[in-house]
């Protein structure tokens, strides 16, 4: 089963990484010299899809023998996981452009501009000229410790284009890295199976899409997160405050993640006024991690008056879109914003109850789904510590599927699609349905598979 599966996807990565090349988020330069593609982007879309429904349907069968508990060598699925994603480590920047605008804003970081009061538009040139219209006037929401690590992205990379999205993607494997790294032992920790942690954190098609092909920050974000939850729950609670004060870094919604590190480090004290010791201590030394990192980047504080950048009228979430429905789109994200502290209050007083893990997925959930902009990828805030941490039950059943969706609701170019994509991509997509319904139908009723992946005859009645 395992291999089956394994084969499967690395055959479906391959597809999407070929297809992306036509249909992907492409630079206004030829990437690679590959300029032939171009000329098929319907076709790069249907091969896109068929990929992306080759993955989607690998990692749906993986799930079954791992969950009944049939696949418990973690590094094999660490196999698979880097088998799979290879081939988007080659691939054209997929299902959004996020990463030009990453490589533009490190750029003007390093010629001196301040990114928290200009937007790409400032910086001009080529690398400015990749970023979409929509991001060219506006400044960036981001933490000064990726603004560190995308200014030394663009620094070696220089004019190089594809060495620039080489290396932000080799950033976002980094923390896609962290995650896979530390999720085993924090699942231990919550009484979850490793290997089901796996699957649903790490091996998901989400992460495959947005964090490792899209090059997203969020992959930073959530391996500092995930690490230092797992340091705080291994009793080094101060280094667990500073790495997710590093996270909130990057992208500031990880920053929820202190308010559980705190009582995680007060149930470690002995001796009175624990509580009050816990919360100043983590104070001190997220406000130590700011103050230094902001110090190294020469970024400034800019980026708290900045963090209303991806609250645009052109982004959606359910707040937003009863506010564009109503005509009350202030009134409409205040009440998300009341809606999203009320949840996290909530889950912060049955934390005891929950743990802090879950608990920080949830939380973070809340906000997402409350929030004024929503991204498919911006679910993997919460999906991740609830993959840790998520008891055996609805909220696992649910988010499978979920996720199965998500995955094929941005297209690879990373805009929005017209009636002619869907069809195209749907075209993708059936025809991995009917391959797969004609090898189920003309597979030997006596075969099964045996659970190291070779084929068993089955037993005789």
């Amino acid at each position: 089963m395992l291999r089956h599966a394994t084969i499967t996807g690395f055959a479906g990565a391959v597809l999407l990484a070929g297809g992306g090349l036509a249909a992907g988020a492409l630079p206004a330069r030829d990437l690679f010299g590959l300029a032939a593609p171009r000329e098929y982007p319907g076709w790069g879309l249907v091969v896109s899809y068929a990929g992306l429904a080759l993955l989607i349907a690998a990692w749906w069968r993986l799930g079954r023998p791992i969950r009944a508990g049939e696949i418990q060598d973690q590094r094999k699925l660490v196999a698979t996981l880097a088998l799979w994603a290879a081939p988007l480590l080659l691939a054209p920047p997929l299902f959004s452009r996020d990463v030009y605008s990453y490589l533009a804003q490190g750029a003007m970081v390093g010629a001196g501009l301040d990114v928290y009061r200009h937007g790409p538009a400032a910086f001009g040139g080529p690398l400015a000229a990749e970023v979409p219209a929509l991001w060219q006037h506006t400044p960036t929401p981001y933490g000064p410790l990726f603004l560190l690590v995308a200014a030394g992205v663009a620094a070696v990379s220089g004019a190089h284009l594809t060495a620039g999205i080489v290396g932000m993607r080799l950033v976002a494997v980094t923390g896609v890295a962290l995650v896979t790294a530390v999720l085993p032992g924090l699942a231990r920790r919550c009484g979850v199976d490793p290997s089901a942690a796996l699957w649903l954190g790490v091996l998901n098609p989400l992460v495959l899409t947005h964090l490792v092909a899209g090059a997203h920050n969020d992959a930073l974000m959530l391996g500092l997160l995930v690490a230092g939850l797992a340091a705080a729950l291994a009793r080094h609670p101060a280094l667990g405050a500073a790495l997710v004060a590093l996270a909130a870094l990057v992208k500031v919604p990880a920053a929820l993640g202190l308010l559980f590190v705190a009582p995680i480090w007060w149930a470690q004290l002995t001796g009175r006024w624990r509580r009050t010791r816990a919360v100043l201590a983590a104070g001190a030394v997220a406000a130590g991690a700011t103050v230094m990192v902001t110090a190294v980047a020469g970024t400034g504080y800019g980026w708290v008056g900045a963090l209303d950048t991806p609250v645009s009228p052109q982004n959606w979430s359910l707040v937003s879109g009863l506010g564009h429905l109503t005509g009350a789109l202030s009134l409409w994200r205040w009440i998300g914003l009341a809606a999203a502290i009320a949840c996290g209050l909530a889950l912060w007083l049955r934390r005891d109850r929950l743990g802090p893990v879950y608990a920080v997925g949830l939380c973070l959930g809340a906000f997402v789904l409350f929030g004024p902009a929503l991204r498919p990828w911006y679910l993997l805030w919460g999906l991740v510590p609830l993959a840790a941490a998520a008891p055996d039950g609805r909220m696992r059943r649910l988010a499978a599927p979920a996720w199965a969706v998500l995955a094929v609701v941005v297209l690879p170019r990373g805009f929005a699609p017209g009636p002619g994509h869907v069809a195209q991509a749907a075209l993708g997509v059936a025809l991995v349905a009917l391959l797969l319904a004609a090898r189920t139908a003309l597979r030997p009723p006596r075969e099964a598979d045996g659970r190291d992946g070779t084929r068993v005859p089955a037993p005789a009645r």
